[in-house]
């Protein structure tokens, strides 16, 4: 029920998932006025259906159903659930209330799951229909990054130590193929959801077969019209009293997924953010820290990790409510799926606002990265300059005893003096690389030690981003606005 007063919200705890950072589409998806109103549309669909099949309902009952679709006394819903403690026969009646000549056919036939699980799956698709086009604009910000970005040489990190060089793009672009699997996954699981429909109490569809004296292809027909005024091109053709819960396990598995990818890509951006090459947007009038005011946090990369650990973790309800559903149905699945399933949603929702936010302002400091790669690339250069030795008369194995000799003084400087890396002057002034100093600079040049990097960048782009972003080019300008 709602709190007239707004002192007294203060005094219950509120979701943050709504009350601080879902966008509104995805609060509504989930809300009591989406959920009700939707129960009310599935009778009205059945009511439809069940008269255009024969069934003795009248267009009148149908227009005064409609007419009530929306206007809801959630007030007199909940003094029935109170008395009934059962919300689908609460909203029967307080439906029935508005819609006398229609109450003796609403709900006709029908168990709680009609209404129930089919808002469910309702919720699901229309949830991975908000999502998609997020995840979309998501991509297309780190495509143009990646792009912006494809031949800029960075040291690459293995096991956070550095290691041969890469491009700034080309690590947009190892995000850009873990997001570009989950819009396939979220694709596909959207694309897999059917209608539970018309089914009766235990799936077998008994109490329509008797309402239809006998009739099987009637009961066919009223499964799949409804199933179809409802929006979906097919019905599970076998059901308990309840959808399987595995299709909970699959939707809730890919948005983990997805929660896994986005923990990584903004882990990433964290550690770039420590070394000052990569830094998120932040705000003109914005306080990293209430103490130390030089500070640079990356807290909408924080916030994203904390609420992908949380998106993960969630997939373990549908895994243990699937695996205790007895027979046809219990009940304990309940409560557990009036968390579960909107919280999965919400938290996909936010990250992906929020990624997006950080996508379209990722601050990138060539000069910083500059600095790194001179302090790291006399090490990595070592065995170019060894092969310029032996193609100038050079023995590569003096050469290397050479350079090992120098390596290790240049080491020791950085490691315990705190220096810069002198390697290359200390190979400058020895007098046995004087028939390759003139090639020096050359093979140096951070460009040479890339690889494919930008090409597999533009190859990528082009053959794997671009293609899959083109359904999603109408909703591909929206922006988002960060409250908090």
């Amino acid at each position: 029920t709602a709190i007239k007063n707004p002192r007294g919200r203060r005094k219950r705890y509120r979701s943050p998932l709504v009350s601080r950072y879902a966008s509104k589409e995805m609060s509504y998806n989930f809300s009591d006025k989406k959920k009700f109103t939707t129960w009310r549309k599935l009778w009205i669909f059945l009511a439809k259906a069940e008269k255009a099949l024969g069934l003795p309902i009248t267009d009148a009952q149908i227009a005064e159903m409609e007419s009530h679709a929306e206007d809801i006394d959630f007030a007199m819903a909940a003094e029935e659930e109170r008395k009934l403690r059962h919300d689908v026969m609460a909203h029967v009646h307080t439906f029935a209330h508005c819609c006398p000549t229609a109450a003796p056919i609403i709900h006709l036939g029908a168990t709680s799951c009609y209404v129930g699980d089919n808002t469910d799956l309702i919720a699901l698709r229309d949830g991975f229909n908000i999502l998609l086009p997020k995840l979309a604009r998501v991509i297309d910000r780190l495509a143009n990054f990646a792009e912006e970005y494809a031949d800029l040489p960075t040291l690459g990190f293995t096991h956070f130590q550095p290691a041969q060089l890469t491009t700034v793009g080309k690590r947009a672009c190892l995000w850009l193929q873990d997001l570009v699997m989950d819009v396939r996954n979220l694709e596909r699981a959207r694309d897999d959801l059917r209608f539970r429909g018309v089914k009766g109490t235990t799936g077998t569809q008994a109490s329509f077969l008797q309402l239809f004296q006998g009739d099987h292809d009637k009961v066919v027909e009223l499964d799949k019209m409804v199933t179809e005024m409802a929006g979906f091109k097919k019905a599970y053709l076998v059901t308990g009293q309840t959808y399987s819960r595995k299709v909970d396990i699959d939707c809730l598995s890919r948005l983990a997924s997805l929660g896994a990818s986005v923990h990584k890509i903004c882990t990433d951006i964290r550690l770039l953010a420590n070394l000052k090459e990569i830094e998120e947007p932040f705000e003109k009038e914005q306080i990293g820290s209430s103490a130390m005011p030089y500070k640079r946090n990356p807290m909408r990369a924080e916030r994203c990790c904390s609420l992908a650990r949380h998106l993960i973790a969630l997939v373990a309800d549908p895994l243990q409510t699937a695996s205790v559903q007895w027979l046809e149905r219990t009940l304990d699945d309940s409560a557990n799926r009036r968390i579960s399933l909107p919280e999965s949603f919400l938290t996909a929702d936010i990250i992906l606002s929020t990624l997006q936010n950080i996508t379209e302002g990722l601050v990138v400091y060539p000069k910083v990265i500059e600095r790194h790669i001179r302090h790291e690339l006399p090490f990595m250069a070592t065995e170019n300059i060894i092969m310029a030795i032996v193609k100038a008369g050079g023995n590569r194995q003096e050469c290397h005893e050479k350079i090992r000799v120098l390596s290790q003084e240049a080491a020791a400087v950085v490691k315990q003096e705190g220096g810069d890396n002198d390697l290359l002057a200390r190979i400058q002034r020895d007098p046995y690389f004087a028939p390759i100093l003139g090639q020096l600079d050359a093979l140096l040049d951070p460009k040479t030690f890339i690889g494919r990097a930008p090409q597999q960048v533009k190859t990528f782009l082009a053959e794997e981003v671009r293609p899959l972003l083109e359904p999603y080019k109408a909703n591909m300008d929206v922006k988002v606005e960060l409250v908090l």
